[in-house]
């Protein structure tokens, strides 16, 4: 008879203890098995850990799989595993990573936690595999961030000085960042409102302008007191100086009832002290005497008025599309893909879980209680609730490439700006992921063939492409969905509440198909892995310190855009801006968004230890040594900066979208 010994870890979370009955049994290669042996019983004590021997009266090979089965008693709990230790009788030790809850009456194998690729198991595992993948299949057929509106009164605001009496009621005054104080005492100075194209919550509208549109007839007359190193317009343009912020995303995009919404273009210029400034602003995408281009030479309330309409287009812009769609959406795709097609010992789904943990359960509650008919955004954003669906399909042009990010900041012509500290801190972070991806996929592929046979990888990728990203088969008459019993993001991002469907266009299809390459694997793993951590943390953590203060980023407006110059003054100004009622829905809600949750897991942080080789376990911390270096670096540069950048410093970028 053998004595094998078993340790049995549970988690933390609540209710991972459980009052029915658990049973482990061990499996070897040729599933010979132990008896199946009572892990806990009714009267057990609630232990994060606990050992057990189980005696073995017929020889069993290597162990290769625990099974867990629950049964329950009179009330039916859940329980949680984290892993298990088995140590041999002589002295091997094998771990089986799980992190998964037992519900029901339900059975549970466990692999070893060895990462193998799909043509490396052997023919059992495989077809077990498979088996596993068909019932996740049916899980994950598609998939809606809550908190209460602040009570207020439909007024206006009587000055700009009021809003801080916002501030004061939600007793926030004593959280200001030093971000904040800066907004709140510079947001009308030009410098400010071009900084923020740069590190603001959406510093992905701007590039640079090496011609200026038909639609854009600013002329050198127009900005020449702008300009000032005494060159002409034409001169700034070719000398690389001039940018530009185009908000044609919301052209023809139906605003909601009493509220205002135009699609503006704003041209910027870096003058001599290497600053971001506007030079010009048209409110709407086509030129005329009923849409004058403003001017800083022009009156004080005009210009004000100006710079208000293009930050509010730029909130609903940022909100939906850049932060929404381009990180929450998209990362579902990835997590729902990688469900469905990557079994779990599968090297890749151990490397992506930390990586959408909680993105699916946030994503149904922002549908719920962001997005949809009476969601938050309905009742403070500029945009119906057809009209957000109008925008998101405008924003489906979202290339693979776009998600690329050195290639996004060559795409917009921004590789040199100076100040551009969400380009620098971003490319150390993409570096950073990238070595540490191409570290561990060199560990499982020794070669592209390699690559080129993983047919769970293939399967992934094909399936983000065509089921996730890609509706072009739908405008040609095949429903994907019933094919794969899965709903394309198109049909994902269909707002709850609305009363039309979103259009057939789909998103770009230059998303890939399948990978040939070892190369092409560790640049699109990077990409989910940096969408779902660094760029969602990018557009989503700075919201209250350049969202709180209404006047900078109003999130809607309630009097129509000016159509002629001098005609508007403060009055008209505050009775624009959102109401008193509006104005605290935002501030709660920027405020929660904001938040870095309690135990957050920041990026190389894997407490779930899913890998169990070596090799790997080397190469998380040769990444965590890396991007503390990163930290260091953009702590020190911090320090010499009036305002500091923090949103992408390692230590404060969570691992996955789970706000």
């Amino acid at each position: 008879m053998s004595t094998y010994k078993v340790t049995v870890y549970t988690g933390r979370e609540a209710i991972a203890d459980t009052m029915n009955s658990i049973y482990l049994t061990l499996m070897d290669s040729e599933k010979q098995s132990s008896e199946r042996t009572l892990v806990n019983h009714l009267s057990s004590t609630f232990e994060k850990e606990f050992s057990l021997d189980i005696q073995v009266k017929k020889k069993i090979g290597n162990i290769v799989q625990v099974k867990l089965k629950k049964e329950k008693h009179l009330v039916n709990y859940p329980w949680f595993c984290k892993h298990i230790k088995v140590q041999s009788p002589s002295g091997d030790c094998f771990e089986f990573p799980c992190y998964c809850w037992l519900v029901d009456e339900n059975e549970l194998m466990i692999r070893e936690g060895t990462a193998r690729l799909p043509q490396d198991d052997t023919k059992s595992f495989q077809e077990q595999r498979k088996d596993e993948l068909e019932s996740r299949q049916k899980i994950f057929r598609g998939v809606y961030l809550g908190l209460e509106k602040f009570v207020g009164l439909f007024e206006s605001w009587k000055g700009i000085a009021d809003f801080e009496k916002i501030l004061e009621y939600l007793g926030t005054l004593g959280h200001k960042t030093a971000v904040l104080e800066n907004v709140m005492q510079d947001w009308n100075k030009d410098y400010m409102f071009g900084y923020q194209f740069l590190n603001g919550c959406n510093p992905v509208m701007i590039r640079k302008c090496m011609q200026l549109p038909d639609k854009f007839p600013v002329t050198h007359e127009m900005v020449e007191g702008s300009l000032k190193r005494g060159h002409t317009l034409q001169e700034e343009l070719q000398a690389g100086n001039i940018y530009i912020a185009d908000y044609e995303i919301l052209k023809d995009v139906p605003a909601a009832s009493k509220r205002y919404l135009t699609a503006p273009i704003c041209l910027l210029y870096k003058n001599d002290l290497n600053q971001i400034v506007p030079i010009a602003i048209q409110l709407s995408q086509t030129p005329g005497e009923m849409s004058p281009i403003f001017l800083p030479s022009d009156n004080e309330y005009d210009w004000m008025l100006a710079k208000m309409w293009v930050k509010s287009s730029d909130f609903n812009v940022h909100q939906l599309v850049t932060h929404l769609l381009k990180t929450h959406l998209v990362s579902e795709v990835f997590e729902i893909a990688m469900y469905r097609q990557l079994s779990s010992v599968h090297p890749v789904y151990k490397l992506l879980m930390p990586h959408v943990r909680f993105t699916i359960a946030i994503n149904a509650e922002a549908r719920e209680k962001l997005i949809s008919k009476n969601g938050i955004f309905s009742k403070v954003g500029s945009i119906s609730v057809d009209g957000m669906g109008t925008l998101m399909q405008n924003g489906m042009t979202l290339t693979y490439k776009s998600l690329c990010f050195p290639e996004e900041i060559k795409a917009r012509g921004m590789e040199d700006v100076p100040k551009y500290y969400y380009r620098d801190d971003g490319m150390r972070i993409w570096e950073a992921i990238n070595c540490f991806v191409f570290a561990v996929v060199k560990i499982y592929y020794d070669s592209d063939e390699k690559v080129q046979q993983d047919e769970e990888i293939q399967g992934f990728v094909k399936d983000v492409a065509c089921f996730g990203m890609n509706n072009s088969d739908r405008a040609a008459g095949r429903d994907r969905t019933r094919e794969c019993g899965c709903p394309s993001l198109w049909w994902w991002c269909f707002l709850k509440g609305s009363s039309g469907l979103l259009s057939a266009r789909g998103f770009s299809a230059d998303f890939p198909k399948s990978l040939e390459s070892r190369e092409q694997l560790v640049e699109y793993l990077t990409v989910v892995i940096f969408t779902a951590s660094a760029q969602h943390a990018a557009v989503n953590f700075g919201q209250f310190d350049w969202y709180a203060w209404i006047p900078n980023s109003p999130s809607t407006m309630r009097k129509p855009p000016p159509q002629k110059k001098g005609q508007v003054d403060m009055k008209h100004i505050m009775q624009s801006l959102p109401d008193r009622d509006c104005s605290s829905t935002v501030l709660g809600t920027v405020w929660a968004l904001s938040q870095i949750q309690e135990n957050e897991r920041f990026l190389g942080k894997y407490p779930d230890v899913y890998f169990t080789e070596q090799p790997v376990k080397e190469a998380i911390n040769t990444f965590c040594h890396k991007l503390q270096e990163v930290t260091n670096i953009i702590k020190s540069r911090n320090e010499e900066l009036t305002l500091a950048y923090c949103y992408l410093s390692p230590d404060k970028i969570p691992n996955s979208v789970a706000i």
